[in-house]
């Protein structure tokens, strides 16, 4: 069995899928400390005409130090959904398959949520349903698992019978191998190659949110982010 875990991002890169699908479980670190400053946690580029555009989530930091992901709660004295809605039909209107997946992202940016990761959980399974990805995911929350860093990861593996734990190349600098040698467990690494594929407005951007991918190539996403 090969188990691999990432942070639960806000309407990730297709790289996020990428690794799922290289994956028979994806476990989502909901429990672990969230990133200071910006991150990929809260926010996102889609492409418009004029470039890249940051879309953002505003969360409630002030006096509360660190968090955990699972607590950090949505600043919603903002209206940031209906500006979501509205950034996104400025930016895809003319994209083949928007209209097929509009619905859901002036659903799920209009209701108000407490917590980020709702919003995020709720958006990460709709996305792996439309890109057909049949690999599950598991929420560590759900597992009980309270250590840090490379145990963490080798105490997920060995609760979940995993012989084998899934990185991101760039991710083996953070990573103990020893700890997992010492487990009994291989590491699998992936070079990520971000694909090209058909795009709006001028030359092609390479890693934005997937959902630039499933708005302009609709059925075809999941065989392009398999190629990588």
């Amino acid at each position: 069995m090969i188990v691999a875990c990432h942070q639960p991002y806000f309407m990730p890169w297709p790289g996020f899928f990428a690794k799922a699908m290289k994956a028979d479980l994806l476990v989502l670190l909901d429990n672990v400390q969230f990133p200071l400053g910006s991150s990929w946690m809260s926010r996102n580029r889609i492409k418009t005409k004029d470039g890249q555009l940051w879309i953002s989530v505003p969360v409630l930091r002030k006096g509360r130090g660190l968090q955990q992901i699972d607590r950090v709660e949505i600043f919603n004295e903002r209206d940031w959904g209906k500006r979501h809605c509205q950034r996104l039909e400025y930016a895809y209107h003319h994209a083949p398959y928007f209209p097929d997946h509009r619905a859901f992202f002036e659903e799920v940016f209009r209701k108000e949520w407490t917590y980020l990761v709702k919003l995020n959980l709720a958006i990460l399974n709709y996305l792996r349903s439309a890109l057909e990805i049949e690999t599950p995911f598991q929420l560590n929350s759900e597992l009980e698992m309270n250590t840090k860093g490379t145990q963490l990861l080798v105490d997920i593996c060995q609760k979940l019978g995993a012989h084998v734990y899934l990185s991101s190349s760039p991710g083996k600098k953070f990573l103990d191998e020893k700890m997992f040698q010492q487990a009994g467990l291989d590491i699998k690494y992936f070079h990520y190659r971000p694909p090209a594929y058909p795009q709006l407005w001028g030359p092609f951007l390479p890693n934005l949110s997937v959902v630039d991918l499933l708005f302009n190539c609709g059925p075809k996403s999941r065989q392009i982010i398999d190629a990588c």
